[in-house]
């Protein structure tokens, strides 16, 4: 009977793993067909989003079908990423609710990426541009960016629920 159990509880573990894979990569689908639909043309701090769901996704897929002993690190590795995407949304949408009084359309992600280090990129994407404070979007009444932190929330939220159904 115990074995049953365990076995049950691993599976609907998996289960919430692979759900959360599936949602966060339905999220940057969504997100690419708004903007090829809309003609919107992501900010920076977007394509960073974008990254930490890719990342959600992927591990969260990995601790889905991996063995039970290296589920949990993806897992925590998603978990990660969604927290990450979180403080990137949250920062996004703050930027958007609060614009700095100057405000410049600065260079592409690619460019910062291509010609400067790593650690002098990074501080640039987070200041925003101008188009980062722009709402170009919204569903009921919410930006994309604000659409995004709750969704890296929810799933984050159903991580820690997989998580702590594991010990």
């Amino acid at each position: 009977m115990f074995e049953s159990s365990t076995s049950i509880a691993l599976l609907r573990r998996r289960i919430l793993f692979g759900l959360t894979a599936l949602v966060a990569a339905a999220l940057i689908g969504a997100a690419l067909l708004v903007q090829r639909i809309d003609d919107l043309e992501p900010c920076p701090l977007c394509i960073v989003q974008r990254y930490a769901f890719l990342l959600l996704a992927i591990f969260a897929a990995l601790a889905a079908v991996l063995p039970d002993r290296a589920s949990g690190p993806s897992a925590l590795l998603a978990l990660l990423s969604g927290l990450c995407g979180a403080g990137v949304a949250a920062w996004h949408v703050r930027l958007q609710l609060f614009p700095p009084e100057q405000s410049s359309c600065g260079p592409s992600l690619q460019y910062l990426l291509r010609n400067l280090p790593l650690g002098r990129a990074l501080p640039r994407i987070f200041q925003g541009y101008g188009d980062c404070t722009q709402i170009d979007w919204t569903f009921l009444k919410l930006s994309m960016p604000a659409w995004a932190l709750i969704w890296f929330v929810l799933l984050s939220a159903t991580l820690i629920f997989a998580l702590r159904r594991q010990s």
